[in-house]
């Protein structure tokens, strides 16, 4: 197992956020639990290009201070939605270790989550999304709730990933229960 944080990024993650305060303490939950069971936290973060909001030269591209990586905890970065596209190596990486399944958390759940996940899906590894630990903003076509529920309530369950409860996201995190017991 993998926990997979993408692109909480200061640029990106703040108040706006649907349910901003559940997700910031499920994501920090998690990333605790996995560090204290040894299990491999990686970053992507998302580089927008110069002058942007989420140039890699400006202090919002860093990872929100709360989530911040460790020292050796790996980070991909990209300019497209999907962290597995081949621009990042993370297919790659993850091959190379023989890993299966991933835990992915962060944001936005209309844009890099679901590009990330169906991709994870695609490319043959187990996603798993814990619920309340992604979200996202209000955009022309529906509130940031309908985009949330519409995601993780219909589209990503039983096609490209199963939803999971926090607690269950602890459970495999702390290998007390078993990927195929989900």
């Amino acid at each position: 197992m993998i926990l997979m944080v993408v692109d909480t990024q200061k640029g990106c993650f703040n108040e706006e956020l649907y349910a901003f305060e559940t997700v910031k303490g499920n994501i920090k939950q998690l990333i605790a639990t996995a560090r204290e069971n040894n299990v491999e936290v990686i970053y992507i973060q998302h580089d927008d290009g110069p002058g942007t909001d989420l140039d890699k030269a400006s202090d919002n591209y860093e990872i929100y201070e709360e989530f911040a990586p460790e020292i050796g905890e790996k980070r991909f970065e990209k300019n497209v939605n999907s962290a597995f596209h081949p621009m990042t190596g993370l297919t790659e990486y993850l091959q190379s270790k023989g890993e299966k399944d991933i835990m992915a958390i962060g944001v936005s759940t209309d844009y890099c989550m679901d590009a990330t996940i169906k991709s994870g899906f695609e490319k043959g590894f187990n996603m798993f999304v814990p619920a309340y630990t992604n979200s996202t903003y209000d955009n022309p076509y529906f509130d940031k709730e309908t985009a949330y529920r519409y995601f993780n309530e219909f589209m990503w369950g039983r096609r490209y990933a199963k939803i999971i409860t926090v607690e269950q996201a602890i459970g495999l995190l702390e290998s007390k229960i078993s990927v195929t017991d989900i």
